[in-house]
């Protein structure tokens, strides 16, 4: 495997296949689109979200590139530069040392061909997305468009397919809102480790390939001191402005060639004053594009959550807030988002997958709190799904059908929910153990919906909140339906709850919509979340 590995290596750098030439350089000066919008944060913070995304709920996700080839998980281009790590011992048993067969000839692999973007796109319109958003460039300084200032991209070499346009394409069939994703701004710190060599070994002291001033434009070139001394943390926002000008014409290159209803951007907003006039540049495109009216997302992580101060900026109202992989505690007054995945960010085969269930009881959770959930379906290299995701997204379209009326166009009630599990907020903390007792509700118009996120066994359910003796319940329920059941539901309303015969027979699985009517009749000033932004 090895000695077909270096075959390959060899003759991407043969006449027969050479590198692309230099992409154009990059303009003189940072101009942004004419309009209401400028860099600052008083200008920016008069985004107000749009009822797509705020009543859309649930997005699905494309994190998909060449680190998905070797099928081995997350941050795979980083991680084979760092010598006695899982994927450096997995790239020298499979492809060969990384002085001679790098990253940039992975890249070279990636040929994806059995990616069917329209019927990807159907089927996760099918199960429930009401937006699709696709990585644009990783962390891994690829890009997947027809990229104007980058030689680096997915037209030029792997599968030789504009994949951000092809995604579109298929998106605007489908009618869904696009989206694409940037995890550019700390490729330059992140991709550090390629300029080093083996401290041990055989190799011990020759040097990996992101050391060949020939593909410097790809590796990056070596850090400055100052930045080195941060690469503890892996992922940081260098201080250099060539860099940060570079990430500000490639991201609007992609805006401008693509026009995307959202972006997010996988950190806070990068380089300051820099970052900011991207900003200002998509909304003001977006309002151009829109007769006056913005109906862009732009998505960043608010990063004391993360203990990341050195990885951008964030202010409350100026786009919507991303917690990876995690939920918020309770409700929050501004419309934010979870970005998750069914299995690791890239492909692994391992195949470890959640099912739907842990999907389904996500978005519950994350709906009743006022956000989205957006959902990586991870894809094989050659772009096809693997049989569990394919379940996972046909289960999802079977559950949405019985229940999206408990999804979209809600608002978070009086309180999120009930229950034994109450989810510590934050990111990475997204696996809890629900249970039928554990209730989330929402709201839309004069219904209140109570989402149980399992069933009982012993047929009945009971909804403490909405006790005649409970505060939250301003008025008398007057009906309970299941969602799904077309029969009549026993119910009593006492000082213990609400308590609720269901039927012999689930309407669905995985989570249990019931429509309860009357509570909310005398509560016009009964909370809705429709203050703040949007």
């Amino acid at each position: 495997m090895i000695i077909g590995a270096l075959v390959v290596c060899s003759g991407a750098l043969t006449k027969a296949d050479p590198l692309p030439p230099p992409a154009k350089p990059l303009p003189e000066k940072m101009e942004i689109t004419p309009g209401p919008f400028q860099p600052t944060w008083q200008s920016l913070k008069r985004w107000k979200c749009p009822a797509w995304y705020r009543d859309g709920k649930l997005g699905l996700f494309a994190h998909w590139g060449p680190q998905a080839v070797p099928g081995y998980g997350d941050w795979y281009a980083r991680e084979m530069y760092i010598e006695g790590s899982g994927d450096y011992k997995h790239h020298l048993a499979t492809y060969g040392h990384p002085s001679q067969f790098g990253y940039k000839d992975i890249v070279r692999l990636w040929k994806a061909e059995k990616w069917d973007p329209d019927r990807l796109m159907a089927k996760c319109k099918k199960a429930g997305a009401r937006y699709f958003v696709a990585q644009a460039v990783h962390h891994d300084n690829f890009d997947l468009w027809n990229s104007t200032y980058h030689r680096w991209n997915a037209m030029n070499m792997g599968p030789r397919r504009d994949v951000v346009g092809d995604w579109q394409k298929a998106a605007r069939k489908q009618g869904l809102p696009f989206g694409v994703s940037e995890h550019l701004g700390a490729s330059f710190t992140w991709f550090q480790p390629s300029h080093g060599a083996d401290k041990a070994g055989p190799k011990i002291g020759v040097p990996y390939d992101g050391a060949d001033p020939r593909f410097e434009d790809f590796y990056h070139p070596l850090a400055t001191r100052g930045d080195l001394s941060r690469l503890l943390f892996s992922y940081w926002y260098t201080t250099d402005p060539q860099w940060a000008k570079e990430w500000f014409f490639r991201i609007q290159d992609l805006v401008h060639q693509y026009h995307p209803d959202l972006l997010f951007t996988d950190g806070g907003v990068p380089f300051g004053q820099v970052g900011r006039s991207l900003l200002a540049d998509f909304y003001n495109l977006n309002v151009k594009q829109h007769g006056g009216k913005l109906e862009a997302v732009y998505v960043c992580k608010s990063l004391a959550s993360y203990e990341l101060a050195h990885l951008g900026e964030f202010v409350d109202g100026m786009c919507a807030d991303d917690i990876e992989r995690g939920v918020m505690s309770g409700i929050h007054d501004s419309p934010w988002q979870t970005d998750t995945s069914v299995g690791n960010w890239y492909y692994n085969e391992a195949r470890i997958y959640y099912p739907a269930s842990w999907v389904i009881r996500t978005l519950a959770d994350v709906v009743s709190k006022n956000g989205n959930l957006m959902v990586n379906i991870v894809q094989r290299p050659d772009g096809a799904l693997d049989p569990e995701v394919e379940q996972v997204l046909d289960e999802m379209a079977a559950w949405i059908a019985v229940n999206g009326e408990a999804i979209y166009g809600t608002r978070p009630w009086r309180v999120y929910g009930e229950g034994p599990v109450r989810a510590t907020g934050g990111p990475f903390k997204q696996d809890f153990s629900y249970s039928y007792k554990d209730i989330r509700f929402t709201t839309k118009g004069s219904a209140l919906y109570a989402l149980a996120l399992g069933w009982p066994e012993s047929g009945t359910l009971v909804i403490k909140s909405l006790a005649k003796s409970s505060p939250l319940a301003a008025g008398k329920v007057s009906d309970v339906r299941l969602l799904g059941y077309e029969g009549k539901l026993e119910w009593t309303q006492n000082d213990s709850g609400l308590s609720i015969k269901l039927p012999k027979e689930k309407p669905c699985q995985h989570a249990f919509a019931l429509k309860i009517t009357g509570v909310l009749a005398e509560t016009p000033q009964a909370r809705t979340r429709e203050k703040g932004r949007g």
